[in-house]
């Protein structure tokens, strides 16, 4: 059991400077002691009025739009156009806003969200398609989607490890969801454990389908109403009668019906392997994860380092379109005409592929996953276009439906889209300076961190409190009821913002994309609170990023009194503290963990050497980690 700061077994055993000492707790914990005074600087003083607008907005937003059982206040419907996936994401960082420091209030109300959710959605029939024919839900998961949309509905979730790891009900879900995928329910026979493939792009609780889909089970059962439908060409600002628009949605999902076989989307479906993992430390969690994401690998090798998209029952790139691996659903070659929209669209989620080897590299340290998406966009860029001055990259390849075509695959669609988020992870992950050259470093908060954009912090935390603003004025100024709100409807409405806090606390970045895990280099606990994030009054503002090294500010903003905080390495813990410096005196360290008492008024500029990807990512919390050691 962790001593206590005044036991007498915390012995000090090192005086840095006036302001800075280290102490060591009987197993083996550093404590550092900061002294120096060091007035608030501005980013750390909207930090906490940032934590507190957020946390604040929540309690605003749940008050309006969520009923005493925890259902949201909306007309349900089955779908992926807007449905159950849609309905939880308005929840999809509460789990992080606590983690970050917000208040605990805000992970109630997503308890209660999620609650009410799952029996919300328990409730809902189907005519139409027999996938929620008795509920969207079975088991507590859905009972067949795609990882485009099971994805998105989970984002909250796959966070709440970070505030409960603990917690049994997050604990038994997590397991029994990861087994749906490791044929432990036989019910959900998703996985072929010979050929390494999830056996559909549609998946769950009722395993795989080993049919083609149907608009239907796209579009479900039209409602009758007036609604704000905001995929339509009017967006939201024309509210449509359903009935008479319904034909359009079922038009808008004409060309989505092939669903047999593996999808780079599928591997997602690692983020239950990863946190169950990270929960339990079982290690077949583990086993599983690694089985599938190198099983992609080899397939991605042998596409030449374009991941494949489809994926045949065989096991084989490309097995269901008679080898050719472009094709599919979400894959490279879905060039579809979008019956709603009454135009071509181009639809290719490549990147769909990027959370399961993201989870393959913190579950084994191995750059090798990381090489699988750097050379993906060398492949990318070998073929870009500058026409005007600008980079053009290919965002499709395969047929081009209404381009010129002489019979061969090829890349076509240039845009100036330069997957700007995707380059920026791999660099994150690789921290190799070469992953640089394609990303600007005068601007944003890439930028900041190479010293090239000193105003970044107090921009970007200005720029959330105005949307914190424009969200809380949306809902006030809402026009619509519950029979006249659909679910994806809130999602422009629900106000937490958390992408800035993430930055500039932790040294860690959620992209545009589909990544629902905490790649950060710091995490902070409260171990007086015994709850994750900031502890009341402390911010921190991390300064620069290297491969080896991460430089931090942290103040006590309470002139009063003392804080104490726990600095984890790494979101999951999966890097190592080999040295703090501060003040030009370096001292060795051997820790995960650092415990930082600031005295009121206190900060200080610590810059932590570290080895990366070395510990086995772990959800366990500080004051746990001493019992899991011994066990």
């Amino acid at each position: 059991m962790r001593q206590p700061l005044s036991s007498p077994r915390t012995i000090c055993f090192l005086s840095l400077c006036a302001g800075l000492l280290f102490c060591r707790p009987a197993f083996a914990q550093v404590v550092l002691k900061v002294e120096s005074p060091m007035a608030p600087p501005a980013w750390a003083l909207m930090e906490r009025a940032l934590l507190d607008a957020n946390s604040r907005a929540v309690e605003a937003f749940a008050a309006k739009y969520m009923d005493a059982r925890g259902y949201l206040l909306h007309t349900p419907r089955w779908g992926t156009l807007d449905g159950p996936d849609d309905a939880i994401e308005t929840y999809f960082n509460w789990t992080l806003l606590h983690a970050l420091g917000g208040s605990d209030k805000v992970l109630d109300l997503y308890k209660k969200g999620l609650e009410g959710h799952l029996l919300q959605y328990k409730e809902l029939r189907t005519v139409k398609t027999e996938l929620a024919a008795h509920g969207a839900y079975h088991k507590e998961f859905v009972t067949m989607s795609d990882w485009f949309h099971t994805g998105e509905g989970m984002r909250g979730f796959f966070l709440w490890g970070l505030s409960e790891p603990m917690n049994l009900s997050l604990v038994q879900r997590m397991k029994r969801f990861a087994g749906l995928y490791m044929n432990e329910d036989p019910e959900a026979l998703n996985y072929d454990p010979a050929k390494k493939i999830i056996k559909s792009i549609w998946n769950g609780s009722k395993g795989p389908m080993l049919r083609k889909a149907t608009v239907y089970d796209w579009v479900g059962d039209p409602v009758a109403g007036t609604f704000h439908l905001l995929h339509n060409p009017a967006g939201a600002s024309k509210m449509l009668n359903l009935l008479e628009w319904y034909p359009r949605m079922l038009a808008h999902c004409e060309e989505y019906l092939d669903s047999v076989g593996d999808s780079h989307l599928n591997t997602a479906a690692t983020l239950l392997g990863l946190n169950a993992y990270a929960l339990t430390h079982e290690e077949k969690y583990r086993t599983w994860t690694l089985e599938y994401m190198d099983a992609w690998k080899a397939r991605t090798e042998k596409t030449g380092g374009m991941i494949p998209t489809n994926v045949g029952l065989d096991g084989e790139p490309g097995g269901e379109h008679n080898g050719q691996w472009w094709k599919g659903t979400y894959g490279w070659n879905f060039t579809i005409f979008d019956g709603e929209l009454q135009q071509i669209a181009h639809r290719n989620y490549f990147h769909g592929a990027w959370p399961g080897f993201a989870n393959a590299l913190l579950l084994t340290g191995d750059q090798a996953y990381v090489g699988v998406l750097r050379k993906q966009m060398d492949l990318l860029h070998r073929h870009k276009k500058v026409e005007g001055g600008k980079t053009l990259l290919p965002q499709m390849y395969g047929d081009p439906r209404g381009y010129k075509y002489d019979g061969k695959p090829e890349f076509y669609h240039f845009t100036d889209n330069l997957f700007l988020d995707r380059l920026t992870e791999i660099y994150l992950w690789s921290m190799d300076r070469r992953d640089l050259d394609r990303i600007p470093l005068d601007q944003g908060w890439i930028g900041f961190l190479e010293g090239n954009n000193s105003g970044y912090p107090e921009k970007a935390l200005a720029a959330d409190f105005e949307t914190i603003r424009q969200r809380l004025e949306s809902m006030r100024h809402d026009p619509t009821s519950p029979d006249t709100r659909l679910a994806d409807y809130l999602l422009g409405i629900v106000p937490a913002t958390t992408d800035t806090l993430v930055q500039l606390t932790l040294g860690g970045y959620f992209a545009a994309g589909r990544i629902w895990v905490l790649h950060s280099r710091l995490r902070y606990f409260d171990p007086e609170k015994r709850r994750s994030g900031l502890p009341r009054d402390v911010a921190a503002l991390v300064e620069k990023l290297t491969a080896d090294a991460v430089t931090v500010t942290l103040v006590n903003t309470d002139q009063l009194e003392p804080r104490t905080v726990d600095v984890q390495a790494g979101g999951y813990g999966e890097h190592q503290f080999t040295a703090v410096a501060a003040n030009g005196t370096k001292t060795p360290l051997a820790s995960p963990v650092v415990t930082v008492r600031l005295a009121p008024g206190a900060g200080s500029r610590l810059t932590f050497s570290m080895n990366r990807y070395v510990n086995r990512p772990t959800l366990a919390q500080p004051w746990n980690r001493a019992l899991l050691a011994r066990q």
